[in-house]
This record gives structure tokens, C-alpha cells and sequence, in this order.
């Protein structure tokens, strides 16, 4: 290849040492301070100058079989004088950050001495045109331009390498100043928004975006990438540090109490919320537009950017379900699990596009897309996991909790509020519930077709030959236990009337709790319910029998028939065992219990019903014997009215010494 100083473009000879001058001036003569006029048109001369070097490097380019032309030595050599004076003077973004702080805009405040964002291009264009130069004269080794213009080539990349490093983290410095300055809004996760992402100016984007394709096109993809990551993994960081999030590890969840956890738990949450949909999702769109000329490159960056967010998230989950398990973790749980089952379609679609940028499948991007559907989806399971666990432990404590001591007054059992409650509360996961325990179902068991209790009758209607899911099995199986427990308990009642009581008290306030929450009733079913009323009506019968038998034995006719006539001495000792017996019953369950108003009022009225209709008739049919004799007021001491007023005040939970009689 012939070589030779001569530029095409130029006039002559003379032209292109005048460039050449004055390029080197711009290095050597920085004592010479012309005033600002002339320094504007010297700027502009040496604009021009610049573009005529440009062109001639272009048209050696754009030959065909650029061996057989003429190198422009003189024009390479301008070219290398305006690079490296560049990177030596460091014009560009050498500047303290301070000088950004009234830049409320994002945009770059350049002083007298930097170049306007139009000349940064014209160093990214020279860069962009050394390389093509450096890799167009490989064919030479021998050469001195080559060694010279490798050299240039190296710095520069070196150069563009720390440039964009600093345009990501002069942004990133931007956005912290804005949020932390005297009138800065405390950032916490409720007003942790959209607005708290940081967007690159304009100008900032298009430099990053050149910036990035000349390093890729140069050969340097990997220091570009490296850089990216490397800011933007760490922006990323920051952004879950300032909502509060912090990484827990197995061994650091002996020292934390429950309220702490659950407070971390909690913004776990937000934190996942807000990075998949919104800093991932802004993120894609910063990073597409600084690789919009490498699709590939941005599917590999974002791809590992997303990963290394979301597995970061997901360790978190994990050390919290190895933890211990207590039953006060469910509801922290569901809403972990809900939290990823949610999101994952939005991580999915974060990926939107990147298949299309791919032409293969099996691209890098694709398999960490695929392995990180993987990650979510075994972290979902060990929630899972640690929810059956829950409900196991839910069942231990159950069977376990033996009172020595029966509950005042028959109420119901705290064992009892606690344990429907607690399921109450936990129906309201009835479809992450179901999701959890069917898999669990499944993976124990085989694949077994499930009659979901969505479909047709409830969970619980049938017969032999259906079946609940198996959440529906498992409220069954805690019902269950509850009643067995409560049996055991009730047996702690000396008085057999007070254990019908407390067994009514337990019953009814099950059966109330299922009809509130319908995801209950529709797993456990009609069936089950009118079958626990069976069993109150039952105890209720059980307990009049108990507690108003001996009553009614006073009333009875037999014995009081002494040869045709009415015994008063037999009458009179029938009305005083009456009084005992009804002043007793009186006196210890006006301090027993029913808190259900509906069924406290049917007891009394069922009560009411058949005693005080008995007691009128026996009173009627013999009064008149007593009534005319000595202290009538002995043994007739109560009217039918004042029973009934007696039988208002039972199961009140206040015990009443004596019976006030109307008159």
C-alpha cells in the first residue's frame, strides 16, 4: 500500500500542516490567552478542520480495497493529536459534582473550558474512527502508525470506559442529592413511588447510548458490560437498602423477635413489590435505550441485572422459611407467597422483547429467564412448605393444650376463639390455601384427581364417595381435634348441667364462626354444619333433663294421696323441696355463662316454657290446701311471675343470692 501525506480533500500540502499545527497549538500553546472572540473562532476553525480530517479518514475507509490506496498519514496523525488531547486535558465531565447541584434539570452545566455536548460526539466520532483505523491497519504490523495509533486506540477505550462509569454514577450522585438535600421527603416504603427512580437526562442517555456502542464495536463489550452492571447492580442495591430492606441470614433469626421479623417480612414485601414493578421495569427501559444498537448485549445485561435482584430477594424468603416455625407466621407467609405468585407473571414480562432481540432460544438471556422461573417456583414451594408445617403445628398444639382447670362459668374456651379465629383469618387465603395443600396432596400422594370444593356441592356435603380438597380435609381434621379436646375439657365439670353448658357455648360459637366465613362453611359444608346442630340440640335437651328433673318431680301427683285426701304434711315438705331445689338452681347458674345472645334467650325461653306452666298448674290444684293454714308464705313463696323473673337472670355471669319477689 502506497503512503503518502497528501490529503484528497484538502487544497494542499500547506492545508494540511495548518491542521496539524494547529491541533499540536491547542497542547503546547496554553500560555497564549487569546480573547473570547477569537477563541470562538478558533473553535470554529478548528471544528471545520476537524470535519475535513474526519472526511478524509472516511473516504480511506469506505474504500473497497483500501490496500491499494494512499494512507492519510496526515490526517491519522491530526486524528490522534485531538484524541489523546482530549484524554490528557480530561475536558470531558471533569468537573465536581458540586458544579451539578442547581442543575435541576438532569442536564450538564458546561463551563467556558469543556466541550458542549455536540463536541463530546465529535470525540466519540474520532474514537469510533481510531478504531477502524487501528483495525484496518493490522495488515501492517511493521508500520509506525500502526504501534502509535494501538496505542491512542488502548487510551481510549480506557478513556470512553471511565467516562461512562462516570455519566452512570454522576446521575446516580444527582438522584441521591435530590432526595437527601433540607427539603428532601423522608423516603420510606409508603412514599417509595415512582418518582424515586432516577432518569439520565436526555443528552445524558444518547451519550451513554454512543458511548456504549463504540466501546462494543471496538472490541471492549466486556468493560462496557462490566461497568454497567456494576453501577446499575449497585443503584439497584441502593434503592432496596433506602426502603428498608436488609438481608437476613438462618443464624440472625434466633436474635430477632417475631415483631421484628414480621416488620421485615413486611417490607420484604414492598421491596419485592417495588422492584419488579417498578425499578426492574424502569431499568429495562434505561438499558434498552444505552444497547438499542446491541440487542443481544441488553438481553444478557438485563437478564443478569433482573437475576441478581430477584435472587437477592429470594435469599431473604429463604432464611425466613428455615427458620422455626410458630403458628403466628402463617399470615406472613400467605403474603410472601401471594407477593411471588403475583409478580411472577410481571417478572415474566420483563422479559417481553428480549426474545425477539434473540434469534436463539436457548440464548444466555433465555436460560436465566428460565432459571430464574425455576428459583421463584422453589422458593414459592418451600412457603408453601413451611405453611403445611404451620397447620401441623397448629393441630400438635391442639391436642396438647389439657386443661387441669374447667373455664369459669362454662364460657367458651379461649382454646376455642383462638383456633376458629385463627382460621377465619386464614380463609381468607382460600385460593393460595387450596394452591398449597393440593400440591402438598400431589406430591405425597400421586397425582390424584381432587374434587375442588369450588365445583358443584360444598367440600363436605356428601357422602362416602366424595371427597373435600385437601384443605378442605385439613379444616375437617382441626375441627375435629377441637371438639376432642373440648370433650376432654368438658369432663372437668363436676356439675354434668355445666358441661352441657360449656359444650353449647363451644358449639355455638364454632358453628357461628363457620357461618361468618363463608370459605369455611363452603369447605366443611351443609352437612357438617347441620350435624353439629344436631349435637347442641341434643346437649341442650341433656341439660334440661339434668338440671330441671328433679323439679318437675315436685309437681308430680304421686305420694300426695293419703286414703283419698291431700296430705299436708306431704304437700307442704313437695312446695319447701321445690323452693331448695329452684333457689339452688337459681343462685349457681345466674353466675354461668352464655355470651351468645340467641342462644341464651333460647335457653331461657325453653327453660321458662316448661317450668313455669308446671309450677302455675301445681300451684292452681293446691294452694287452696296451704293458703288458709299457719305461715302459708313458708312454703307458697313464689309466684308464677317471680319464676319467670328468676329465669331472666340465669346464664347473666352474675351469681344472685337471693330471689326478689314481685310482691
Amino acid at each position: 500500500m502506497e503512503k503518502t501525506s497528501k490529503f484528497s480533500s484538502f487544497s494542499g500540502r500547506e492545508d494540511s500542516h495548518q491542521v496539524h499545527r494547529n491541533l499540536s497549538l491547542n497542547i503546547n500553546a496554553d500560555n497564549l490567552k487569546p480573547s473570547k472572540l477569537d477563541e470562538q473562532n478558533e473553535k470554529i476553525k478548528e471544528i471545520n478542520q476537524l470535519a475535513c480530517v474526519f472526511q478524509q479518514i472516511d473516504d480511506f475507509l469506505l474504500e473497497k480495497n483500501p490496500e491499494t490506496t494512499t494512507l492519510p498519514l496526515v490526517a491519522v496523525d491530526c486524528l490522534l493529536i485531538f484524541v489523546d488531547r482530549l484524554i490528557i486535558d480530561g475536558k470531558i465531565n471533569d468537573k465536581d459534582p458540586k458544579d451539578t447541584d442547581n442543575d435541576n434539570d438532569g442536564n450538564h452545566s458546561h463551563s467556558d473550558g469543556d466541550l458542549q455536548p455536540e463536541n463530546e460526539y465529535s470525540i466519540l466520532e474520532a474514537i469510533d474512527r481510531i478504531s477502524k483505523v487501528a483495525f484496518a491497519l493490522e495488515a501492517f504490523p511493521s508500520d509506525p502508525t500502526n504501534g502509535r495509533t494501538a496505542a491512542v486506540f488502548q487510551r481510549s477505550m480506557a478513556f470512553l470506559e471511565e467516562m461512562f462509569r462516570s455519566l452512570l454514577e454522576e446521575n446516580d450522585s444527582k438522584f441521591n442529592k435530590s432526595t437527601t438535600g433540607d427539603n428532601a421527603t423522608e423516603k420510606t416504603p409508603e412514599n417509595f413511588t415512582e418518582n424515586s427512580t432516577m432518569v439520565p437526562s436526555s443528552i445524558d442517555m444518547e451519550m451513554l447510548r454512543r458511548i456504549a456502542s463504540t466501546m462494543i464495536s471496538s472490541g471492549y463489550e466486556t468493560e462496557c458490560c462490566q461497568v454497567f452492571s456494576i453501577t446499575r447492580r449497585e443503584k439497584l442495591g441502593n434503592s432496596l437498602t433506602e426502603l428498608g430492606f436488609e438481608m437476613i441470614y438462618v443464624e440472625d433469626l434466633e436474635k430477632k423477635t417475631w415483631d421484628v421479623l414480621e416488620k421485615d417480612i413486611t417490607t420484604w414485601i414492598i421491596a419485592f413489590k417495588h422492584s419488579v414493578t417498578v425499578s426492574l421495569s424502569d431499568e429495562r427501559r434505561f438499558c434498552n435505550k444505552i444497547f438499542s444498537d446491541n440487542p443481544t448485549v441488553f438481553a444478557g445485561l438485563f437478564s443478569n441485572l433482573v437475576r441478581s435482584i430477584i435472587i437477592q430477594l429470594l435469599n431473604f424468603s429463604e432464611s425466613v422459611t428455615s427458620g422455626k416455625k410458630s403458628e403466628e407466621m402463617l399470615f406472613k407467609f400467605l403474603d410472601m407467597y401471594e407477593t411471588m405468585r403475583d409478580l411472577a407473571p410481571v417478572v415474566d414480562s420483563l422479559f417481553h422483547e428480549i426474545g425477539e432481540k434473540e434469534n436463539d432460544g436457548m440464548m444466555p438471556s433465555s436460560l436465566l429467564q428460565k432459571d430464574l422461573k425455576s428459583e421463584m417456583y422453589v422458593s414459592k414451594l418451600r412457603i408453601g412448605e413451611a405453611v403445611v408445617v404451620i397447620f401441623s403445628e397448629l393441630e400438635t398444639s391442639i391436642k396438647s393444650n389439657a386443661g387441669k382447670t374447667p373455664v369459669p362459668g362454662g364460657a367458651v374456651h379461649p382454646l376455642t376463639r383462638y383456633v376458629m379465629n385463627y382460621l377465619k383469618y386464614a380463609c381468607e387465603y382460600q385460593t393460595s390455601l387450596e394452591q398449597i395443600f393440593q400440591f402438598h396432596h400431589d406430591k405425597s400422594e400421586g397425582d390424584v384427581p381432587i374434587i375442588s370444593s369450588s365445583s358443584g356441592a360444598g367440600a363436605g356435603d356428601g357422602g362416602d364417595d366424595e371427597r373435600s380438597s385437601p384443605f378442605g380435609s385439613k379444616l375437617m381434621t382441626i375441627t375435629d381435634l377441637l371438639d376432642e379436646n373440648l370433650n376432654s375439657q368438658s369432663r372437668l365439670y363436676k356439675d354434668t348441667s355445666l358441661m352441657h353448658i360449656f359444650l353449647m357455648n363451644n358449639g355455638r360459637y364454632i358453628n357461628q364462626k363457620v357461618k361468618e366465613s363463608s370459605s369455611i362453611h363452603e369447605f366443611l359444608g351443609d352437612q357438617w354444619l347441620r350435624k353439629r346442630r344436631s349435637n347442641l340440640r341434643n346437649h341442650h335437651t341433656s341439660y334440661q333433663r339434668e338440671t330441671w328433673g328433679n323439679v318437675f318431680n315436685c309437681f308430680k301427683d304421686e305420694g300426695l294421696h293419703v286414703k283419698g285426701d291431700i296430705s299436708k304434711p306431704v304437700l307442704k315438705e313437695r312446695f319447701k323441696t321445690f323452693n331448695t331445689i329452684f333457689e339452688d338452681i337459681h343462685r349457681t347458674q345466674s353466675a354461668w355463662v352464655v355470651v351468645d345472645e340467641q342462644l341464651q334467650l333460647e335457653l331461657r325461653v325453653s327453660v321458662e316454657a316448661v317450668v313455669v306452666p308446671a309450677y302455675r298448674s301445681f300451684l292452681g290444684r293446691f294452694r287452696q290446701y296451704l293458703e288458709f293454714g299457719r305461715h302459708p308464705n313458708k312454703y307458697i313463696k313464689y309466684a308464677p311471675e317471680d319464676l319467670e323473673d328468676c329465669i331472666e337472670q340465669l346464664f347473666g355471669g352474675n351469681q344472685v343470692s337471693m330471689i326478689k319477689r314481685r310482691s
